[in-house]
């Protein structure tokens, strides 16, 4: 494998909705440049990129891959990414290894909810990007209707610099506005070879426009061009290409192709314009810059965790600064040890190819490093650095996991562990109170993945059940009573007799213990032990069964005998005591509470609120942001169970929502005596 310099090296993305053709233009791209031999299909599970089990029988991309073309002495690292909301921390990992984007869309489709996602990312990270409309060849495929709708809800600086000959299935040639070529296809090409004819007459006059509108916008973004081509001098190709360059890097044009992976229409053309339009590493400033990292010898970051068998974990990164060897020795400097990069390689789909050494800006893989984990950055012992985390999308669904055959419960922890290495988008704790193992994802598809991979990876058979809610009880009044533990059973006995006065404290105020015995009626070496029998108790309260907060208990009176008083019969007093004189003090149930944020498409904006209504939810207010409208609520948690799956559905995959938890409020009386019934049923899990 040849090696590449810095400045022979391209890293793009490829993103955009799901079924848009990224996939497909990917695989097309290497094949049409030599470095792969084999053109692969969706339909057939071929592809260069989409090769694990789950990715063939779904029929689309769960993971980023990688792969690689080479064309005109140049290396293009092709990021693969999914296109489907679930999956978005790959988009966004992918985007942060990136340089530039190549955003796809459907000719059929044009702009849908994945395409404005991965635009706001690029604005975010100001990547130069080109846009592709692909699937030329689909039946209803319409590049007009692309554009404008491109120009409509992307940007407006978007510029055609090809226009389709036909569409549908009489799609057969483009012409390239650089070039002023037509560039005819015929059927049954194999790697994008085309014949260079005449413009159709037909086509004239949308050539002329076209031209026209590409080299005005490309003109008006440098004073000495605009003067010569309002002087109407004609500007020489070169110098086109190079200033076409500088207004991308700069954000003022977003050049806009055509044609179709699946029959590799227009794809030597995209791969010279890669080359020539897309920033080298050494170009750019790369989105993870820090403070003097640059003048470090050795950077590079982790991106993607991959978990192949038979070969282990395979680790992913990107270079920043230095030259790796096949060998080399680096300082890992989140976990500060030493990792050998042995067999150092790069991605061709899952296949890894040895190499001697990397440049500056490549992307490589080495397999088996025993203490490297997603994020991390290498570097030199003596020059450590840390490069800040890609910020990836918080979790917005919840749902408990139960293994189907009893015994799995370790193997079904293990395999948890290894798929958040692969993906950390996906999270999971065990919570000892609730009783159940609870797992936070992007969505029901994203859950449904994990499942898969469980099975077939780690063999454990599981599903999903409904997580159960943290409730809590408090108290509204006071009371006061007597708890009063007495055995005799032959000899020694047990006897401790106290009274206790129970009253209620702020929101959040926890749990308080008052001594009052005057006059020695308890011991003072007794007392603490009423203290912990009132706590454990408190553990399971009186309405449905979970624990009771925020209350003040106060032991004021009390007897003990002095043979057969001790500390447990104390502490047993103090359990009696609680449960006699809790009922009196008006329990109540309180529900925890979530804060929620909800972004929505105007048009949607009044049943989004209208669901969030029938979830009990508490409207605070709405405010435009961006293109959408954010609607702030409080919802009770036990109302949010598989929320993001109706929100895709009320606003067809363009709203998004993120909550964090609010605090306790008590619960309506109906929803209270409905828990007490359900934990009469099965026993609460606090108990």
């Amino acid at each position: 494998m040849k090696v590449y310099g810095s400045n022979a090296i391209r890293n793009v993305a490829f993103v955009g909705h799901g079924a848009s053709g990224k996939t497909s233009l990917v695989d097309a791209l290497a094949f049409v440049s030599g470095a792969t031999r084999r053109h692969g299909s969706i339909k057939d599970g071929t592809t260069l990129t989409d090769y694990s089990p789950d990715e063939i029988e779904r029929k689309h991309t769960i993971s980023l891959g990688l792969g690689y073309a080479e064309w005109l002495d140049t290396k293009l690292n092709l990021i693969d990414t999914p296109g489907y909301l679930d999956y978005f921390g790959e988009v966004v990992t992918g985007l942060h290894a990136a340089d530039a984007a190549v955003v796809v869309l459907s000719g059929t489709a044009g702009v849908e909810v994945g395409t404005e996602k991965v635009w706001e990312v690029c604005d975010q990270l100001h990547l130069p990007r080109v846009l592709f409309v692909s699937l030329m060849d689909k039946d209803h495929a319409d590049f007009e209707r692309v554009f404008a709708d491109v120009r409509a809800h992307l940007t407006p600086k978007v510029v055609p610099v090809e226009i389709p000959i036909g569409d549908g299935h009489d799609f057969h040639g483009i012409i390239n506005l650089f070039s002023g070529h037509c560039h005819y296809y015929k059927k049954g090409t194999k790697t994008g070879e085309y014949e260079v004819v005449s413009i159709p007459a037909e086509y004239e006059a949308r050539f002329r426009q076209y031209s026209e509108q590409l080299t005005e916008a490309v003109a008006s973004t440098d004073d000495t061009l605009i003067e010569r081509y309002l002087g109407g001098e004609e500007i020489p190709r070169s110098e086109f290409i190079a200033a076409v360059k500088t207004a991308m890097l700069q954000g003022q044009v977003v050049p806009l192709f055509c044609g179709s992976g699946e029959l590799t229409y227009g794809t030597r053309t995209l791969l010279k314009k890669l080359v020539e339009l897309f920033p080298s590493p050494d170009e750019v400033k790369p989105a993870v810059a820090v403070e003097a990292w640059e003048a470090a010898p050795l950077v590079a970051r982790v991106f993607k965790t991959l978990s192949e068998p038979h070969v282990g974990d395979v680790t992913l990164f990107r270079l920043f600064a230095g030259e790796l060897r096949n060998g080399d020795e680096v300082w890992n400097a989140e976990h500060e040890v030493a990792e050998k990069l042995n067999h150092l390689s790069i991605q061709q789909g899952r296949e890894r190819i040895e190499v001697e050494r990397l440049s500056a800006g490549d992307i490589g893989s080495v397999a088996k490093l025993r203490d490297t984990h997603t994020g991390d950055t290498f570097c030199l012992r003596d020059r450590p650095i840390h490069l800040p985390p890609i910020p990836l999308p918080q979790p917005v669904a919840t749902s408990a996991v139960v293994v189907k055959q009893r015994g799995e419960e370790d193997k079904l922890a293990a395999g948890l562990h290894k798929l958040h290495e692969e993906d950390p988008t996906f999270h999971f704790e065990y919570s000892s109170e609730l009783g159940q193992t609870l797992i936070h994802g992007m969505g029901e598809r994203h859950f449904d993945t994990i499942l898969h991979r469980l099975e077939r990876k780690f063999g454990v058979h599981a599903e999903l059940a409904r997580p159960r809610v943290a409730y809590r009880e408090t108290i509204k009044g006071k009371a006061e009573g007597q708890g009063k533990h007495k055995k005799q059973s032959g000899g020694r006995g047990q006897y401790g007799d106290c009274w206790v006065r129970l009253s209620p404290l702020p929101r959040g105020a926890g749990y308080q213990f008052e001594n009052g015995i005057v006059g020695g009626v308890i011991p003072g070496k007794f007392v603490p032990a009423v203290d912990r029998g009132v706590q454990e108790a408190s553990e399971r309260g009186v309405v449905a069964g979970y624990p009771l907060v925020d209350f003040r208990v106060e032991c004021f009176d009390g007897s003990y005998h002095d043979v057969d008083s001790n500390e447990m019969s104390f502490k047993m007093a103090g359990i009696l005591a609680f449960r006699n004189v809790a009922p009196q003090a008006r329990p109540v149930l309180l529900e925890p509470l979530t804060d929620v944020e909800v972004w929505a498409p105007d048009d949607v904006l009044g049943d989004v609120m209208g669901d969030l209504s029938s979830r009990r939810g508490q409207i605070l207010g709405t405010e435009p942001d961006g293109r959408l409208t954010k609607v702030r609520a409080i919802v009770p948690e036990a109302e949010l169970y598989k929320y993001s799956t109706t929100l895709h559905s009320i606003t067809h995959g363009r709203g998004t929502h993120r909550h964090q938890f609010h605090g306790y409020a008590e619960a309506p009386p109906d929803v209270a005596a409905r828990v007490a019934e359900e934990n009469r049923k099965e026993p609460a899990v606090a108990s």
